[in-house]
């Protein structure tokens, strides 16, 4: 097939197709046009709420933390059981007295969880490309250990770790960190995720994503980067223009399965990735990536294959960025640049940040 025309590619994960025009991406832009990130940010901003030893808008004091920290979340998405039936007590809004409404056009079901937030140090001025081997390490250890932790809860049936970076992807505070939201549901894409990967087992007797894996080894276009454990690609399905995936070679289901070693490899790959992102465009490349794993539902799930995804809104350059308007929210995703050229400029970059050369 002729990859250079317009043509469409079917995601096996989510089951969704995506079109592909790469002819577009030589039309001229005369849209919005981004802020270039400041760069000029201090180790220690006594203004920042994340920042060790500041008080966080709830007057709760961080302590002098030297290494990863992690507290609950001042404002979760979601609450625990307790605290929403302490709320089922309140005056029905009029959005509670839709529920007397047809179900089948107003379902609506409560949803509990918890929220956490991970510093990934104490430094306001380090992201995940400028922290250290070891430094990195920890922070993957955290979100196994917390995984871990929240997934213990009997209402926990998900947990899912992610990190907004940069004002752009909405991040409220420039302090590196990431949050983990766990609900009593299973979200909508990892649900599409799960069914997916569980029929094609079914069909196959085999793993959706070690074939994919293997397959996209043996190719090499969208390959970026890989060590002994993991794997970097832009996927064959990608819509953004930048997009990567991150898959462990080993068929493990969720983060607390990784070996220290694979730890180790998972942080290298973390660090080579994100040093290649702020390298492309010499900038600090906004993002909003997350692990999918296996649901805590108490269910096996041979089926599921651990995975991050990183969806970066950059087009061009640091101040063009994608929008997903029009054909896209209306149609189905469309990409300009082929996943291949993507990959082929990603993978030429230098795994040493460029603040370091």
């Amino acid at each position: 097939m002729n990859f250079a025309s317009p043509h469409q590619r079917f995601n096996p994960l989510t089951r969704e197709w995506v079109l592909v025009s790469p002819h577009r991406a030589r039309r001229p832009w005369l849209g919005q046009v981004e802020k270039i990130p400041v760069e000029n940010i201090p180790p220690y901003d006594p203004k920042c709420l994340l920042c060790p030893g500041n008080t966080r808008i709830n007057g709760i004091p961080n302590p002098a933390y030297e290494a990863t920290f992690v507290f609950d979340n001042d404002f979760p998405a979601v609450l625990t059981p307790e605290a929403n039936a302490a709320d089922a007590g309140a005056p029905a809004s009029s959005a509670e007295a839709a529920a007397a409404l047809p179900p089948a056009l107003f379902a609506a079901e409560p949803v509990s969880g918890l929220c956490r937030v991970v510093c990934f140090s104490p430094r306001h001025d380090l992201s995940l490309p400028e922290l250290s081997q070891a430094e990195v390490e920890m922070v993957a250890r955290t979100w196994a250990e917390q995984t871990v932790d929240l997934g213990s809860h009997d209402f926990i049936n998900y947990v899912q770790v992610f990190e907004n970076k940069g004002a752009v992807m909405g991040c409220s505070n420039p302090h590196p960190h990431s949050q983990i939201w766990t609900t009593s549901s299973i979200p909508v894409e990892p649900a599409k995720e799960l069914a997916a990967q569980r029929e094609y087992l079914q069909a196959h007797d085999a793993c959706l994503l070690c074939d994919y894996v293997a397959a996209e080894r043996a190719n090499g276009a969208r390959m970026v980067c890989a060590n002994q454990h993991f794997t970097a690609l832009v996927p064959f399905w990608a819509v953004w223009p930048f997009e990567l995936m991150v898959i462990s070679h080993r068929h493990v289901a969720s983060l607390p399965e990784l070996t220290p070693a694979e730890i180790s490899s998972l942080a290298e790959v973390l660090r080579h990735v994100t040093a290649k992102y702020d390298n492309l465009f010499e900038i600090s490349f906004p993002y909003s990536m997350g692990f999918h794993q296996s649901p805590t539902d108490q269910s096996p799930h041979p089926e599921w294959h651990l995975h991050l995804h990183f969806y970066p809104p950059l087009l061009r350059s640091a101040t063009v960025r994608k929008f997903m308007v029009g054909f896209e929210m209306l149609g189905m995703p469309q990409r300009d640049i082929t996943p291949e050229t993507a990959a082929e400029r990603l993978r030429a970059l230098s795994e040493r940040h460029y603040k370091l050369r």
